[in-house]
């Protein structure tokens, strides 16, 4: 007879998931017992924060959902702020943990006892599941991976007692996986949207973390509409950023945001339009917008639409492009936004953007091959320089927390990168407080072997609330911090580390990196500050 914790493992197991991300613990055991023979591969990060943010960068990059299991208390406690970032990205991430006892009486006094560990997990995930009846565990997993692929993916917490996982139950039939079927847009919408679309003279397309699956239907219609592409941070890449239409992931260029404001339609596929992509409020948009999102309650929401149209973005794309080939002034329309002179002082600001930091992200995009991974962290070198600094050609090459704007991501979720394709190049960028959050994530990364160039742009602490404080006229307190030599600690793991003072001599460290096995810790001194802001 199965166990809980068997019927658990099967049932992941029947869903294609094949590695997981956690930490043994004593109310676990019954779940641990069963990976092996199912074939679950299981990676031991440091520490459950870093377990949920390499699930999250496994997710990001494979395009499945991540898997992490803790143990109860303050083990899923820990991974709850990686939780957080998964919803904030909309990220598909299952967070499995025990529970209490069946039977449990809160205020026992057990080991690990949590007032009410999944009311605390419902409070940062989509929704958190206690299972009570074993019968209704892989009914419940099957669920919640239907859930993943037929709407906005977001973190989900399942929970079952500890002193179910080692029961006995009959066995049950596993459920195959749900088929999925995506909402669909009346078609009379979609043509008035194309009609919109065909009429612009400024069209401009903003594309988000929900086109990512859309990239060759969204690069045919900004062709037919001759319309620049600005993509937000979890965007980036939906369009080749090497396309003569595409400004990047620029959304919080203020001359992209002009560009935007003055565009008579424009077309969001799969954004929030929130204030963390354009860094300072909702667009003041004046043109009519054409909505394109698998969430119907998305579609006014920072920005009303005219034409919303809610389902799967390739889907919907591909019926605007069906209309929009009907016309037979397209693809090119005399004044579109691509024959005017505001296109090249845009890509002139955007490639301003960020200077400061041009040369020390420019020699890590030089000795990166062109479809590597970067994983990057919370920090000033990474949201002034790499979002729009940084060029890639594909969607999922550039993991970066938006939104909850956690600290201590880059590591981890590079860790998690390099689990989701063996073989293909990953390179974290982080900051010398971020790094701390999660830098015994490094005996993680050499247990896994693959080389991982890891640039530490360090600043002697919290640089931009030093900055902001600064700003302020107030005292700097808690911004400056005593950090360790990043690269002799790496050394002390079993990876690799050195110090580097030029541009040049960071890009032959990186491309050293990538040919030796394991991490290797590149500390790089923050640039001087220029004397105009950064967005001039």
């Amino acid at each position: 007879m199965p166990s809980v914790g068997e019927l658990l493992v099967s049932s992941l197991h029947e869903h294609s998931v094949d590695v997981v991300f956690g930490i043994p613990g004593t109310h676990n055991l019954g779940i641990y017992a069963h990976l092996e023979r199912y074939g679950l591969r299981h990676v031991t990060p440091r520490h459950e924060q870093g377990a949920g943010y390499a699930a999250d960068g496994y997710a990001r990059v494979s395009g499945r959902p991540g898997v992490v299991i803790t143990t109860s208390g303050p083990g899923v406690l820990n991974a709850a702020a990686a939780a957080g970032q998964a919803y904030s990205d909309s990220v598909p991430l299952l967070v499995i943990s025990p529970g209490m006892p069946s039977e449990h009486h809160r205020g026992d006094g057990l080991l690990h006892e949590t007032r009410d560990q999944s009311a605390a997990l419902a409070a940062v995930c989509s929704a958190s599941y206690r299972v009570t009846r074993p019968v209704d565990l892989p009914v419940l997993v099957a669920s919640l991976f239907a859930g993943f692929a037929s709407g906005r993916p977001r973190p989900v917490h399942l929970e079952i007692p500890y002193d179910l996982l080692d029961a006995d139950v009959d066995p049950v039939p596993l459920p195959p996986p749900l088929p999925v079927a995506l909402p669909v847009p009346d078609e009379e919408a979609v043509a008035a949207a194309a009609r919109t679309l065909t009429a612009a003279r400024r069209p401009v397309v903003v594309a988000g973390g929900g086109a990512r699956a859309a990239a060759a239907e969204l690069c045919r219609i900004a062709e037919a509409l001759d319309a620049p592409v600005v993509t937000t941070a979890n965007g980036k890449g939906v369009l080749a950023e090497s396309h003569p239409l595409s400004l990047g992931a620029a959304l919080h260029v203020p001359r992209v945001q002009e560009l935007l404001e003055a565009a008579d339609v424009v077309l969001a596929v799969g954004t929030e339009l929130s204030e963390t992509d354009t860094w300072n409020g909702p667009l003041r948009l004046s043109g009519r917008v054409v909505r394109v999102d698998v969430e119907a309650g998305q579609m006014h929401r920072n920005a009303v639409a005219a034409h919303p149209l809610t389902g799967d973005a390739a889907q919907v794309l591909s019926g605007l492009m069906k209309h929009l080939r009907s016309v037979p002034s397209l693809p090119r329309v005399p004044g579109r936004s691509g024959d005017t002179p505001i296109a090249p002082a845009v890509r002139s600001a955007v490639r301003a953007y960020g200077r400061r930091w041009r040369d020390v992200v420019g020699a890590l995009r030089n000795a990166l091959p062109a479809d590597a991974v970067l994983a990057n962290d919370s920090a000033m070198a990474c949201y002034f320089g790499a979002i729009a600094g940084f060029p890639v050609e594909r969607p999922g090459r550039f993991l970066y927390p938006t939104g909850f704007g956690t600290l201590g991501y880059a590591l981890p979720a590079a860790i998690g990168a390099a689990v989701a394709r063996p073989g293909r190049p990953v390179a974290a960028l982080s900051g010398d407080g971020g790094l701390q959050f999660t830098v015994n994530e490094l005996a993680t990364a050499v247990e896994l072997g693959a080389p991982l160039p890891i640039v530490v742009v360090s600043n002697g602490g919290y640089g931009m609330i030093r900055q902001e404080m600064t700003e302020r006229g107030q005292p700097a307190v808690g911004v400056d911090l005593t950090t360790p030599d990043f690269a002799a600690l790496c050394r002390a793991y079993g990876g690799h580390g050195s110090h580097v003072t030029s541009p040049d001599e960071l890009h032959d460290a990186v491309a050293r990196a990538l040919t030796v096995p394991g991490p290797t810790v590149v500390v790089v001194p923050e640039p001087p500050a220029l004397s105009e802001p950064p967005s001039a």
